[in-house]
């Protein structure tokens, strides 16, 4: 069975060609996940999407980086 984070990889690589459903479901699953699992969401989104989402990125990780 795959995991709630490789199902959320698909999610994303789905929606990824619109940016307001990407961050939607970027924010969801950032607060669906465990901290250990959206550590390494965090780094996959940034080594496939930084060229086109990175604003997005930024915004959804932000917080994160003060935990």
């Amino acid at each position: 069975m795959a995991s709630m984070l490789e199902y959320i990889k698909i999610i994303l690589q789905k929606v990824s060609f619109d940016r307001r459903l990407f961050e939607k479901e970027l924010r969801k699953a950032i607060r669906m996940l465990m901290p250990a699992e959206v550590k390494r969401l965090r780094q996959w989104c940034y080594d496939h999407y930084a060229t086109i989402h990175l604003p997005v990125l930024n915004t959804c990780f932000a917080r994160l980086s003060s935990l």
